[in-house]
């Protein structure tokens, strides 16, 4: 499986937490520095960010990919978008949570959230008049 880290640096620890959480070997990370400017638009700015992404249209859409989103939400919803397009379906994503009175802060992996299984589930709702 193929970690795109568009966040913080992941720990060993938290590697082994996805990997137990996954029951999956996490093959590579990618870190991905994920700073866009405030003052420009941003979507010129994720296509120059998605062009230094390494990764063929096979790979995109044939490769176990796992998210770890940045943390300012407009960027991760335009991220979003453009995965999808890329891959066809929504990748999950890791959440990651503060580790209880720990100093310095520290965090941990929470959970990996199925967006594609919560679109399916939404659809369902849609498709009953809900």
């Amino acid at each position: 499986m193929i970690l795109l880290n568009f966040s913080h640096p992941f720990t060993e620890a938290q590697i082994a937490q996805v990997e137990a959480l996954t029951q999956k070997k996490i093959a590579s990370v990618e870190r991905i520095f994920t700073q866009f400017d405030n003052d420009a638009p941003f979507l010129p700015q994720l296509q120059s960010l998605m062009a230094n992404i390494a990764l063929t249209p096979a790979e995109w859409q044939n490769e176990e990919i796992l998210l770890n989103l940045p943390a300012y939400n407009f960027v991760a919803a335009l991220l979003l978008a453009e995965l999808h397009g890329r891959m066809g379906y929504f990748a999950p994503v890791i959440r990651l949570r503060p580790v209880k009175d720990s100093l310095p802060p520290r965090y941990e992996v929470a959970e990996v959230l199925n967006l594609q299984k919560t679109r399916n589930e939404a659809r369902k709702e849609r498709a009953e008049g809900k």
